[in-house]
């Protein structure tokens, strides 16, 4: 047997603790008496956390951020962070214009105060988002608040101590001028003297591209200055009419045409130049202190820069320029100080080289002394040889001067001194015509050119009348300008629309059967083979100019009236043109420059050949979708009222009745035999005057054309609403309806015609309705379709029980098919 085991005997008296055994890693349970420090919390949902389910429809930028954002970002302290929000806000708006339209207040507002930013980056940034996107998108709204919101801001810039902050206020400034002109009209008091204390600045002429962009944007505000010079030539002024006639008096033919191109050299520019406003003024007596202080600073700066013209071996392009921009600034105050506006006491201790004293002077706004310095400096002579540019720079300069000194020639000088001077420049210059030939059509020189024939041209002002040279070169000058409008195309719409107001100056101002007058007229020959040419290709302004020139043609040439038929009926021509070249012909045929025949037969022409493409077809959908019918309807109203003005009516529709039956009976569109219906019943009287024979012929014409009418306008047509349905299918048949008014006749043939075709369909309907020959059914709904709007009209429907027996034999046949 084994050895029992040991029992243990119990432990006696109380156990303080008892011991637990642990297993190692396990984690220790908590003490009974333990505090609960666990806290339980819910998520909370805040706006901000749902950034992007916000952003869904809105307008973002590259790096997904909205506008709102972006123009928070523009005050940055970093420059990469504000140059990078402009750079995004110049995306949105491209990408999205609703938001600059719905947000431009608060943009304008937000982006001025980067103007005076310390980075130059972000100021050029800044500058073409203005230029590209701000203010083009906004040129069209209302420019006060706009305006008003950047000028104290660009002011404030201009004062600036850092030189390059004060001239993006100058660019900035060139900007609003530029798209809104009349901004200038009301801050004229405060511009100028800006202009003024930047023109001080001698550290210019180190710099001159610096100069040469605060002169561009002086130009621009001094072209719009009022002034009486700035349309027409100095030639106009009656103070310096005999001056300019002394002058030329002493000129050859040769020379007589070089000073022309001297005196409208610069006449581009004006050309080119914008308008203010005639409903603005500037205040005159406000800024005419202005004008004259900054006039001395200019001339000052011009003469600052003789010294470095003389020394230098080679002419710099961009001094060249700056002094051309200096000049023509002179220019535009001279140009508005000699206008009568202003008026000063003159200094009589001060006398030109060339006035004599005693003399009285009338431009007492001028200063002597100003005047005295621009002359003694012309012409320009520099000591270096020049290339062929330099001299022709050199050249410009001159002119300017020159024209300067045109301009303010209302002072009763003795022109001694000042005719030698220009003698021996206008001596040196090329000849006109060669100018006038060889320059580019689409340069400005050619603008100046053309604005010169202008005065040349003009029979008033003739300087020599008998002079067979001039003449010869005058009817030269004329000869060439149709060429030249159909070589500019529409490539340079400044020099089509000079051409064209040049030609329309001659035919204003030319006596009737002169020489000028007989060569206007030949002008028109050379238009005589073009068909389609730039005219429909131009803007509305400029076909205006070409189509009020037709009236001054005392003849009107048959085979030009063709090519205004094929302008009419190109599809880029806009319906108001063709309704205005009806109107200028009616005015011509009036004055008895347009013969009878010639002029009903353009009218025919254009209604029989114009095409109507209705909507909803394959024609509307080759030219882009385009449908004119409210446009022919036009077209044709406008072509039944001339008619009808011709004169007697009863020979007019003589005239013209074979004509207009002959159409309506031909194979064209339901669309144009309308017209022609239309044409006809304005002809026409009650009782009707057509004859037997074509009524005859005109009763199939409208059996054809009363089921062609009903078969367009269906009742189950869904693609229209029924009271356009009917208002279509009413404007069709009224036409025809008139004619049954006024002829019983043409009513029973008409009935009869139909009544045969029930009983007999043949091919008599014609090739355009085979569809319906084929299906005798399809003819027969037709024509009772016919006849129940036959008898919706109150008229028609006695002429219906007059024709009593052709009516019973029509129901007769109808009956017979049902049985």
């Amino acid at each position: 047997m084994g050895k029992p085991k040991s029992q243990k005997k119990p432990r006696k008296g109380g156990v303080d603790f008892k011991k637990i055994k642990r297993k190692i890693g396990r984690k220790l349970p908590p003490p009974k008496n333990a505090t609960n420090t666990e806290i339980k919390s819910k998520a909370i949902v805040l706006p901000e956390q749902s950034i992007t389910a916000e952003k869904a429809g809105l307008a973002v930028s590259k790096k997904g951020l909205t506008l709102k954002e972006l123009l928070q970002h523009t005050s940055h302290h970093n420059n990469k962070v504000r140059k990078g929000a402009l750079l995004g806000i110049k995306d949105i708006l491209l990408k999205h214009p609703a938001e600059l339209r719905l947000n431009k207040i608060a943009v304008i507002e937000k982006l001025r105060e980067l103007i005076s930013d310390d980075d130059k980056l972000v100021r050029e940034t800044l500058y073409q988002l203005f230029k590209t996107v701000i203010f083009p998108g906004c040129v069209k709204d209302n420019q006060g608040p706009l305006v008003s919101l950047m000028m104290a801001y660009i002011f404030d810039a201009m004062t600036n101590l850092a030189l390059d902050v004060r001239l993006m206020a100058f660019k900035i400034l060139d900007l609003v001028v530029q798209f809104y002109p009349s901004s200038f009209a009301l801050y004229a008091e405060k511009i100028l003297p800006k202009y003024e204390d930047i023109m001080r600045k001698k550290h210019f002429l180190e710099d001159k591209s610096k100069l040469k962009s605060i002169l561009a944007g002086l130009i621009r505000c001094l072209s719009l200055l009022p002034s009486n010079e700035r349309n027409h030539s100095a030639v106009k002024n009656p103070g310096c009419h005999l001056f300019f006639h002394q002058l030329c008096f002493r000129l050859n033919t040769k020379s007589r045409l070089a000073f022309y191109r001297i005196l409208r050299q610069m006449a581009c520019f004006m050309l080119m130049s914008p308008r203010m406003p005639k409903n603005l003024l500037i205040r005159i007596s406000d800024i005419t202190k202005q004008l004259k202080d900054l006039l001395s600073i200019l001339v000052g700066c011009f003469h600052d820069f003789m010294p470095s013209l003389h020394s230098t071996t080679q002419l710099d392009v961009q001094s060249c320029d700056c002094l051309q921009f200096i000049l023509q600034s002179v220019d535009f105050i001279i140009g508005f100080l000699v206008s009568g506006i202003c008026r000063s006491e003159p200094d009589p201790h001060i006398l030109l080289p060339f006035q004599k004293p005693g003399a009285i002077t009338y431009d007492q706004s001028l200063s002597p002394m100003m005047l005295k310095k621009l002359w003694n400096v012309f012409p320009l002579n520099l000591v270096h040889h020049l290339s062929g540019k330099e001299e022709d720079r050199i050249f410009m300069l001159d002119t300017v001067i020159t024209k300067i000194y045109l301009q303010s020639s209302k002072c009763s000088y003795s022109p001694s001194a000042l005719l030698d001077k220009f003698l021996e420049f206008i001596e040196s210059s090329t000849a006109f015509t060669e100018v006038f030939r060889n320059s580019s059509p689409e340069s400005p020189m050619k603008l100046a050119c053309l604005s010169v024939i202008e005065e040349m041209l003009a029979p008033e002002r003739n300087l020599d009348a008998n002079d067979p040279t001039l003449l010869d070169y005058q009817i030269t000058w004329m000869h060439y300008l149709p060429s030249l409008l159909i070589l500019l195309d529409n490539k340079s719409p400044l020099c089509s629309e000079a051409v064209l107001r040049l030609q329309l100056h001659v035919g204003q101002v030319a006596p009737v059967n002169s020489i000028f007058s007989q060569e206007f007229d030949t002008m028109q020959y050379s238009f005589r083979s073009v068909c389609y040419g730039p005219f429909v290709r131009l803007g509305a302004d400029i076909q205006e100019l070409a189509v009020c020139c037709l009236y001054y043609f005392s003849f009107m040439d048959a085979q030009l009236l063709q090519s205004l038929v094929s302008c009419c009926l190109c599809d880029d021509i806009e319906p108001s043109m063709i309704l205005r070249i009806l109107e200028v012909l009616q005015s011509a045929f009036r004055a008895g420059h347009i013969q009878v025949a010639d002029y009903t037969s353009f009218h025919v022409t254009l209604l029989s050949r114009f095409q109507v493409y209705p909507e909803k077809t394959e024609s509307a959908i080759k030219y882009n979708g385009k449908s004119n019918p409210k446009a022919f309807k036009s077209v044709t109203s406008s072509i039944c009222s001339c008619l009808s003005q011709i004169g007697d009516d009863y020979l007019v529709f003589q005239l013209l009745e074979n004509i207009i039956i002959d159409q309506i009976c031909g194979e064209m569109p339901m669309e144009n035999k309308c017209g022609f219906l239309r044409m006809l019943v304005t002809l026409d009287s009650r009782p009707t005057r057509l004859s037997d024979q074509s009524i005859v012929k005109l009763s199939l014409a409208l059996a054809r054309y009363l089921i062609d009418v009903v078969s367009t306008f269906k009742e189950d047509d869904q693609e229209s609403t029924p009271v356009t349905r009917a208002k279509r299918r009413s404007y069709y048949l009224l036409p025809s309806f008139h004619l049954f008014y006024g002829s019983k006749k043409l009513s029973s043939l008409v009935l009869n015609t139909m009544g045969s075709w029930i009983s007999e369909p043949s091919s008599s309907l014609g090739s355009r309705h085979t569809h319906l020959t084929a299906d005798r059914s399809i003819t027969i709904c037709a024509i009772g379709s016919v006849l129940f709007h036959m008898n919706k009209d109150v008229k028609i429907r006695q002429i219906l029980l007059s024709c009593k027996i052709e009516s019973e034999t029509m129901l007769q046949n109808l009956l017979n098919l049902l049985v």
